[in-house]
Parts: C-alpha cells; sequence; structure tokens
C-alpha cells in the first residue's frame, strides 16, 4: 500500500468542543448494509479505510434493517475498535423506545460504549418537543451517558435548516448543548434553503462539531451533469466541516474518497464560486436535493412506529 494513499492524522479536524480529532471523511454506514453489497465487501470496505486512516464510522440503528450496524460490529473485532470513533443514530423521541433503540446498536456494534450517539431525522418541528419532554429520547440518552453507554450527543436532519435552528433553540430553552449537528452540506444546498448559509455559522460560532452528509445525495447531485463527485466532495471539505460523511459500496468509490482527501487543499475564493455558478441553475428549486423536496429520504415518516409514543402528558390532553 503506497504511503501516499494513507490519511496523515496531521489531516484529522478537531470535532467542536470535544476536542476529539477525526479524519476529514468518516466512512458512511448505510451503504455496508445494502443487499448489493456482500458481507465479505463490507468489511473489507471498512478494514481498508481505517487501515488507511479514516477514524470515524457513521451508522444507525434503522439502516438497512439492523445489517449495516451487525457488519459494522463484526468489522471492528479483532483491535478494529480501539481504532475508530463510533457513531450511530436512533429514532426513538420517546425515553422508552430511544432506550431500547440504543440497546439494540450496542449488541449489534459488539461494544459497550458508543462515542456519538445522535437522534435521527429531525425533520419536523414537533420533532424537538418529543425529544426533550421529561419522557423524551435526550432524558435516555443523558441516563445512558451517566453509565458510560455512550459519550457524546448529537442530531441530525436533512429536511429543512429551520429546523436544525429550532432544535438547537429548544436544546438551549432545556440548558443542553450538543456536542455535534449532521446535515446536508453540497454544491447545490448553497443555493436552496441552505443548512450552509443558515445553520453553518450558528455551529461554528458555538463550537458545535459539524458532520456534513449527502455531498452527492446518494448519487442524484451527479445526475445533473454540472458537477462531479470530486468536486462534491471537494466542496463540503472545503467548508468548516469536522467530517464529511461519504457512502461508499465499492473499494473504488473507498479510493476516490481517499485520494481526494490526499490531494485536497484549501480553495480559492475564486474557484468556489465558479463552481457555485456552475450549480446555480440546476439547485434552484431542490430538484436533485431529493431529502429537501420529497419524503424518499424519510424512514421515519415511513415507519412512524420507530418514534415510539407521544409523551403522557400529549396522551393525557386527548379526548377519550
Amino acid at each position: 500500500m503506497p504511503e501516499s494513499a494513507v490519511i496523515p492524522t496531521s489531516q484529522y479536524r478537531v470535532l467542536g468542543k470535544t476536542k476529539e480529532r477525526v479524519s476529514p471523511i468518516g466512512l458512511g454506514g448505510w451503504h455496508l448494509g445494502l443487499p448489493t453489497v456482500s458481507e465479505q465487501l463490507a468489511l473489507r470496505i471498512v478494514h481498508s479505510a481505517i487501515d488507511r486512516g479514516v477514524n470515524f464510522m457513521d451508522n444507525s440503528w434503522d439502516y438497512n434493517e439492523g445489517a449495516s450496524e451487525i457488519r459494522m460490529g463484526k468489522a471492528l473485532r479483532d483491535g478494529y475498535r480501539d481504532k475508530v470513533f463510533l457513531m450511530t443514530k436512533i429514532d426513538g423521541r420517546s425515553k422508552q423506545e430511544a432506550a431500547r433503540q440504543l440497546d439494540d446498536s450496542l449488541r449489534r456494534l459488539q461494544t459497550d460504549r458508543i462515542d456519538l450517539v445522535q437522534h435521527h431525522e429531525v425533520i419536523r418541528f414537533e420533532d424537538p418537543h418529543r425529544i426533550f419532554d421529561a419522557e423524551g429520547a435526550n432524558a435516555a440518552l443523558i441516563e445512558a451517558r451517566k453509565a458510560g453507554k455512550l459519550r457524546y450527543i448529537g442530531f441530525t436532519g436533512h429536511k429543512d435548516p429551520r429546523i436544525h435552528l429550532h432544535m438547537l433553540a429548544v436544546a438551549k430553552d432545556h440548558g443542553f448543548s450538543f456536542d455535534t449537528v449532521q446535515m446536508p452540506l453540497n454544491v447545490m444546498d448553497a443555493h436552496y434553503r441552505s443548512f450552509e448559509k443558515l445553520v453553518l455559522p450558528e455551529l461554528v460560532e458555538q463550537k458545535i462539531g459539524v458532520l456534513g452528509m449527502k455531498s452527492m445525495a446518494n448519487g442524484i447531485i451527479l445526475k445533473s451533469g454540472v458537477v462531479t463527485a470530486v468536486e462534491c466532495l471537494q466542496y463540503a471539505l472545503n467548508l468548516p466541516t469536522s467530517v464529511v460523511i461519504t457512502g461508499c459500496d465499492s473499494m473504488e468509490i473507498l479510493e476516490q474518497a481517499l485520494d481526494t482527501v490526499r490531494t485536497f487543499r484549501p480553495m480559492k475564493a475564486a474557484d468556489v464560486q465558479a463552481l457555485l455558478a456552475k450549480t446555480k441553475t440546476a439547485a434552484a428549486d431542490g430538484e436533485f436535493e431529493l431529502f429537501k423536496t420529497s419524503s424518499i429520504f424519510d424512514s421515519t415518516a415511513t415507519n412512524p412506529a420507530w418514534l415510539g409514543e407521544e409523551p403522557p402528558r400529549v396522551r393525557e390532553m386527548m379526548p377519550a
């Protein structure tokens, strides 16, 4: 393996106020459990990524009915677990459901502690209120943190930057500050309901770790024909992200991501503007950011039972 193919620790970035040092790209978990990806290939991708300097592992309780976490757990055996910063996400909004899903994730991942657990798919304005209810999911995560089951707490979402800002405001009202926030950051986002413009400055100011996702929107952005995969990754890496999470369903895609990081240099302002000018027309109405403008990425909308019951106080107010 040539030395040039490895991400040196000198390129690692700081994960907000946690002070953890993480690789500029993280390995997305969803692709690892796809039916089109064999378990053998998934394990090879994880091992190769770690061996070559990727130390941030992404996953979620709901990815591929648990297959993604199960495969990640197998891949992290034999000493690999200690080499990575392990993250997963839970969908439960109730305390009971969040605790159950967290225990499922711990079992599947074959670990007694997850470095970062995030509230997944905060895509509705009511989600923050359910999560921060006295019997809500954040209470479960705080208890789990005290018990040593997790270290840091964050949240994710892909629908609307105003919902992210609302989540931050509700957290502040409850005296809580997130360690990380995950959101879409890409060459199209800057033009339409922009997380980069509305949320990113707030996260930087609060020293919250920024996890970029959907740099290519699962390849949909590439179908616009106006931007390449490498340009997409470079743009996201150029933002004040701690980690850009990228899905890899082949060794070739992993190689592309590693090479992009290896050759990355901060972009000149003129180059950024040229790239944004090239994507402006295609990005104008969200056509290639379907996670914002359609429901096809909304797994919790398709599976509302994953959220758990409404808080007891809400159920008590409902007419019999």
